[in-house]
């Protein structure tokens, strides 16, 4: 199972660690903590060490009721991040996480060599034809209404089977236009309340093998930890730990996390469990 990205090969036989980079001041768990390029390097120097496989890089929260910033604004925040990062580590894996065609265009003639948009093409509709035309890997997610909106009563009649048949009408287009590259995201948080996100947890297993594409999950501190355990996502990390191996246990190939070198343990040791007779 493998991934083209733009000339490099990304083998998701084992499971591989996406790294977050949030280059806004209100992201709900970094937000603000990288303002200058110094700090934005020290910090990828630090995930690649630690095992990143990918760095994902954001300028425009998604949180629950974030609000949306402009496009140019967007494309200041990320499109000198990617450049410097490609400049000073030519061999990393980039991606832009982004809702925006224009933002996707730019932040992959900067360097990005993948798409990770939380809309699946709904917020912009020329989003899925973009993809198409620059030829990399898409992650396709779920999500329930917009981030202003998301969290506003969120309803399924049975979660799963809606998730599945979003994905499946989804990739009915994206194959169409030549999309073959994606890795499916359930969107925990997006749309769905704790216990949604717990039934999608526990039914990860049911994306990949339905579809045979590779499933990533972002639980990393998320609201579906600090609920049930009553922490701030500062205080979550044991937490997200947990659901990691709970994730991988499910069938998933990658994990967005903020914190990577305890993710990467999680993989090691879910690779001994495997190997054991």
């Amino acid at each position: 199972m493998t991934l083209h990205c733009r000339g490099q090969i990304l083998d998701l036989s084992q499971p591989v660690v996406m790294g977050i980079l949030n280059v806004t001041p209100d992201s709900f768990f970094d937000g603000g903590r990288y303002p200058a390029e110094d700090a934005v390097l020290k910090q990828v120097r630090k995930m690649i060490s630690e095992g990143a496989g990918i760095i994902d890089v954001g300028g425009a929260s998604t949180r629950p009721g974030a609000k949306e910033v402009s496009v140019q604004e967007e494309l200041n925040r990320v499109i000198p991040v990617i450049k410097s990062i490609k400049n000073n580590f030519p061999e990393a894996i980039l991606s832009i996480d982004t809702w925006r065609p224009a933002v996707a265009v730019a932040a992959t003639e900067a360097g990005a060599s993948m798409i990770n948009d939380v809309s699946a093409g709904n917020l912009d509709p020329e989003m899925l034809e973009t993809v198409a035309g620059l030829g990399v890997p898409y992650v396709l997610m779920h999500m329930l209404g917009s981030p202003e909106t998301m969290q506003q009563k969120p309803h399924y009649e049975h979660i799963v089977n809606e998730v599945l048949d979003f994905f499946i009408q989804k990739l009915e287009i994206l194959r169409h236009l030549g999309v073959r590259d994606i890795l499916l995201d359930p969107g925990f948080g997006f749309g769905k309340t704790v216990e949604h996100n717990f039934q999608l947890l526990k039914n990860l297993h049911v994306f990949g093998r339905v579809l045979d594409l590779p499933v990533l999950a972002g639980v990393s501190r998320k609201s579906m930890i600090c609920k049930v355990l009553q922490v701030s996502p500062a205080n979550a990390l044991n937490g997200t730990t947990a659901l990691h191996m709970a994730a991988l246990q499910q069938g998933a190939r990658v994990l967005r996390v903020h914190d990577v070198k305890e993710a990467a343990e999680v993989i090691r040791l879910w690779e001994m469990m495997e190997k054991a007779p």
